[in-house]
């Protein structure tokens, strides 16, 4: 399964020639975010489970000084964990 924040492999590769991609937004759509060229992509659930090879990376281990794309995830004023 995949969370916000992992590095996905998809099934094709992107038109800049990487596969790795990271998850940006999670609901009925998913956007991911290119790790060569920082391109976001927005694709309905569905599509993207079918598209997605394996997840590289969990968010938790993501090297960010390795990924220069990688967006770090904050938390606004109105967010709390649940």
């Amino acid at each position: 399964m995949y969370a916000l924040g992992d590095l996905v492999q998809m099934k094709k590769q992107h038109a800049c020639g990487t596969n790795r991609f990271e998850v940006v937004r999670l609901g009925m759509d998913i956007r991911i975010k290119c790790m060569g060229c920082g391109h976001a992509v927005l694709l309905p659930r569905r599509e993207f489970e079918k598209k997605q090879k394996k997840v590289l990376v969990a968010a938790a281990d993501v090297d960010t000084t390795t990924e220069p794309h990688y967006q770090l995830l904050s938390k606004g004023p109105n967010q709390t964990n649940f």
